[in-house]
């Protein structure tokens, strides 16, 4: 396979520049492709996926068949970014973050945000990720959004902007692991060549980032990761995130207060739990706090939690920062809170409980995407300018019925990235979610998931709308020494209550 044929169209393409040549930062990748023999690049695709399934890289679907098991699509092309772009979008994420858990303290205090006309009370006051329960409450070191997954997009006019933020239970960094993995092998020549930032030590900063937040006085922490159970779609990242950490894997039926504390179930009696990496929603956390007919969480963990004898990560209440029209305000959130001008603009946002707003995007609505506060996974939203008139109308009709759940933004030329297609390459759009630590210090991953569009022009890159990933590669300035291998136990970790 050859990029001779590849056509970057007019859209900002990561690897080649408008003239065709590759840009500095993938000459070595674009020079070993094409220096492997005929046929060999399908090879290592097709050895790539064999990998991958045997890793049992997968998700679950719901809708059509509920629980069905499908393998997340990879693609052996990666997406390479340039060491003084990846300082800025480090530097970036970081203010933002630093903002937003400041924004998300003041909402569950003082509100002074909202007393100042900043954001309308109304906005926050009727999120559906609003929790009264939360307020007067002080997190454990003052933080609520201890892991946040920030998907960026890259526009025509070569800025990147930020497309949304996850701040609840932000899946996919084990793929970036585990694509990462296997890059390695397929390209070995590439990475001894390259300056290629390391991204292994992500679960070793995760736990003792989890460690940072135990109670006061408890100098060996137990953690554990808290899943809904193996019919959730991120179950495989479960488990393979409590393999890496070397911590327990548990459902809420693993769990039980006990004198004040929480502890968990084991063949030698009950054990405390002091830090507790939850991925399941607030809903479920607690049924005499959120929902009463969870029976995914654990009764009473709620008051435990704020008596301060556990640590949640994430914070219950911090997704108020996820929604969608929330999300509008964030460059008035870092200006009112850090006095700064945001470095990662967002992409131009149409709020439509803003009269104003409101009318332009019923009038326009065939050239805009519209999407729902508080949906994910592509769900509840539409693409303009690839939707019928009925679709549009039938939209529309949706937004004037209730406008304080939706926004609008124009539609982005995404950039793309080359891709193997039927045997060539073939441009696909993508978007990169960077994940972001916060504990002593705020750490961003170098790097992230790249999530690609397989489907040709399509702009959705869910995996659960037919989306794919490739490995991201930040480079260096610097050679790197650091090794960027990990541990891949051989089998899952059995849940806490079978444990021995």
């Amino acid at each position: 396979m050859r990029f001779l044929d590849y056509n970057v169209d007019e859209f900002f393409d990561e690897m080649f520049g408008e003239d065709g040549r590759p840009r500095s930062s993938a000459r070595t990748l674009v020079r070993n492709i094409e220096c492997l023999p005929d046929g060999e690049l399908l090879n290592r695709q097709k050895a790539a996926e064999r990998a991958l399934l045997q890793m049992g890289i997968t998700f679950n679907v719901y809708g059509e068949n509920a629980g069905t098991e499908k393998i997340f699509p990879f693609d052996l092309v990666p997406r390479i970014v340039p060491a003084a772009e990846w300082s800025r979008i480090e530097k970036g994420l970081k203010q933002r973050i630093h903002a937003l858990n400041l924004f998300i303290n003041d909402l569950y205090h003082d509100q002074k945000i909202l007393k100042d006309g900043i954001i309308p009370a109304e906005i926050i006051l009727s999120s559906k990720a609003f929790r009264k329960q939360c307020m007067g409450f002080n997190p454990p070191r003052g933080i609520w959004c201890h892991v946040t997954g920030t998907d960026l997009v890259r526009h025509s006019d070569g800025n990147i902007y930020v497309l949304e933020d996850n701040l609840r239970c932000p899946s996919g960094v084990s793929y970036v692991l585990e694509n990462r993995a296997v890059m390695k092998s397929m390209f070995p020549q590439v990475f001894a060549q390259s300056k290629i930032r390391p991204v292994a030590n992500y679960p070793s900063r995760l736990r003792d980032m989890l460690e940072f937040l135990a109670p006061d006085g408890v100098t060996s922490p137990r953690c554990v990761l808290l899943t809904p159970g193996i019919y959730n779609s991120a179950y495989f990242e479960h488990s393979f995130l409590a393999q890496q950490m070397g911590i327990e894997l548990v459902e809420g039926r693993d769990l039980v207060i006990d004198d004040g504390y929480v502890c968990m179930r084991t063949t030698k009696g009950f054990e405390r739990v002091d830090v507790i990496y939850r991925r399941l929603d607030d809903d479920f956390l607690d049924p005499k706090c959120f929902r009463p007919d969870s029976m995914l969480g654990v009764p009473g963990l709620m008051e435990v939690y704020q008596k301060g004898n556990v640590a949640l990560a994430n914070a219950p209440g911090g997704g108020v920062a996820d929604d969608k029209v929330v999300y509008a305000y964030v460059p008035r959130i870092v200006k009112y809170y850090l006095g700064e001008d945001i470095i990662l603009p967002n992409v131009p946002t149409y709020i439509c409980s803003e009269p104003d707003d409101l009318k332009y995007v019923v009038e326009h609505i065939d050239q805009l995407v519209v999407k729902a506060a508080n949906e994910s996974g592509g769900y509840g939203m539409l693409v303009g300018p690839h939707s019928t008139k009925e679709q549009c109308a039938e939209f529309a009709e949706k937004v004037q019925a209730n406008p304080r759940n939706y926004i609008a933004q124009p539609t982005l030329a995404l950039s793309r990235v080359p891709t193997v297609v039927d045997g060539h390459f073939e441009g696909r759009h993508v978007d990169l979610r960077p994940y972001i630590l916060y504990g002593k210090e705020i750490f961003v991953m170098p790097g992230g998931l790249t999530r690609v569009a397989l489907k040709k022009g399509s702009l959705v890159v869910n995996s659960s709308q037919g989306g794919g990933s490739k490995d991201t590669w930040v480079l260096a300035d610097s050679p790197i020494t650091e090794p960027d291998d990990f541990n891949s136990p051989p089998a899952p970790p059995t849940l806490a209550g079978a444990a021995a």
